[in-house]
């Protein structure tokens, strides 16, 4: 740990590099996703150390809220929002180092300083939070609310007698039960806990390394058993989610299978079936909406959570649960019941919409028929309509020839009285064949213009 006046440092110190003179122009935020790797570096912890780490939910807590908590630090009241742009920042002091990391739900907050001598190994239960560096209400006052707090002892420890090790470290922890791992490939130290939550609203981690650990290596181990820990716990939030939500699918699945019944049955009013299906399709999007992020977010924490216990190459100590067969054995199922309740919300909507599909196909075949029955009933009734249209025309033809006629007949009585010789009755009788040809022949005549248009 670094002995410093107090300084702040953030992860991407170093200025842009300058424009490469034999490469084309570089993508837009080319710079950034290079240094990504470099974002939040491990810390150089030298032992015995103590790591005091606290992680709050953020929601709704802006970076200038936990920028002004920062200020509050002794030297540190120059600090500014723009100092926290990288959401990394490591302020180094005499004898501490306060870290601060932002995440999307999270922000990160640890204090690394060195161990009591009164907490060293052959302690019993040591209480470490009289120690901090830092007024204790400097804690009290992160913004957001605590997710994670761990007290993290790191310190010395002769690992070539497990037995006698193993039973100082069951002491220092407070006889609990523990859960215990041997880390890396050629066992370079132990990971112990006994994932309690204690009354100070803190649980406790040790970890024993052999004299000579390096001050980096000492610094990973911290970073990978802290982000185990947090990412369990951020992973187990979909896990109340779950569980609310279950009765909710337990009635719409019972819903749906009531609707499907009735479809199949042909029982109830499409309608009426129509707008159920609606109600729990909207009913099953809501929850979608709401909890789908909580479900993927689960399911990421969930493999950081697998990739940090890879990590750890870790191996049993004799007579304790190593740290990965605890996780399996205690997150697996949480996990198990989160997905399956992602899959069954999935599923239900794929269901609801496939009723909805066969019942739209019922009504559909329905209104088909109804319409084809409608158009057959119009098929007649135009028919009938010809027929009494043909018949009306017989009779027109009748009517205007008699009207011809008639005005023929006064025509030649006319000429008879004026002395022409004609008899009117023999004239009129005689053109009745040829006024009942020309009126017919006028119809179709009129008949073709009507049908060509013309």
């Amino acid at each position: 740990m670094d002995n410093n006046t107090p300084t702040r440092s953030s992860a991407l110190a170093a200025d842009p590099p300058s424009p490469a003179p034999h490469l084309p122009s570089s993508a837009p935020g080319r710079d950034a996703l290079h240094n990504e790797v470099h974002a939040r570096p491990s810390a150089r912890i030298r032992l015995p150390a103590l790591v005091i780490y606290v992680a709050v939910l953020n929601d709704g807590v802006t970076r200038e809220a936990e920028c002004e908590h920062l200020r509050q630090l002794p030297q540190q009241g120059h600090l500014t929002p723009e100092d926290m742009a990288d959401n990394f920042l490591r302020l180094r002091f005499a004898d501490h180092t306060v870290k601060w990391e932002r995440h999307s739900e999270f922000s990160r907050y640890s204090i690394v300083q060195p161990l009591p001598e009164r907490a060293l190994l052959g302690a019993s239960d040591p209480e470490l939070l009289s120690a901090l560096t830092l007024p204790p209400e400097w804690l009290s006052r992160i913004p957001g609310q605590t997710m994670v707090a761990v007290k993290l002892a790191m310190l010395h420890g002769d690992l070539t007698t497990p037995d006698a090790t193993l039973a100082q470290a069951r002491h220092w922890l407070g006889d609990h039960t523990l859960v215990a791992s041997v880390m890396g490939n050629n066992g370079h130290s132990w990971a112990l806990t006994d994932f309690a939550l204690r009354d100070s609203g803190f649980e406790r981690m040790l970890v024993i390394a052999p004299a000579g650990t390096t001050d980096t290596r000492a610094g990973r181990i911290s970073q990978r058993l802290l982000e185990l820990e947090t990412y369990r716990l951020m992973a187990l939030r979909g896990l109340p989610v779950a569980k609310a939500l279950m009765p909710t699918l337990t009635t719409t699945e019972q819903e749906l299978a009531d609707i499907t019944a009735q479809i199949e049955h042909g029982n109830g009013s499409d309608p009426e079936l129509l707008n159920h299906l609606a109600t729990l399709a909207a009913r099953v999007e809501q929850a979608t909406a709401s909890h789908a992020y909580r479900f993927a977010a689960t399911e990421a924490y969930h493999g950081i959570v697998g990739q940090r216990i890879a990590e750890l190459r870790e191996r049993a100590i004799p007579g304790t649960q190593t740290i990965g067969e605890f996780m399996n054995r205690r997150l697996s199922p949480a996990m198990a019941t989160v997905s399956a309740t992602a899959r069954r919300l999935s599923t239900l909507s794929e269901r609801i919409t496939r009723a909805t599909a066969l019942l739209r196909t019922r009504v559909d075949i329905a209104t088909e028929t109804q319409n084809q029955l409608l158009l057959e009933k119009l098929t007649k009734g135009q028919e009938l309509q010809l027929r009494l249209q043909s018949t009306v025309e017989g009779l027109s033809i009748a009517a205007i020839s008699y009207y011809v006629v008639s005005l023929l007949l006064y025509l030649g009585k006319a000429a008879k009285a004026a002395g022409a010789p004609i008899n009117p009755e023999m004239a009129a009788g005689a053109a009745i064949p040829l006024v009942l040809w020309a009126v017919w022949r006028t119809t179709q005549r009129i008949h073709q213009k009507l049908h060509t248009g013309h």
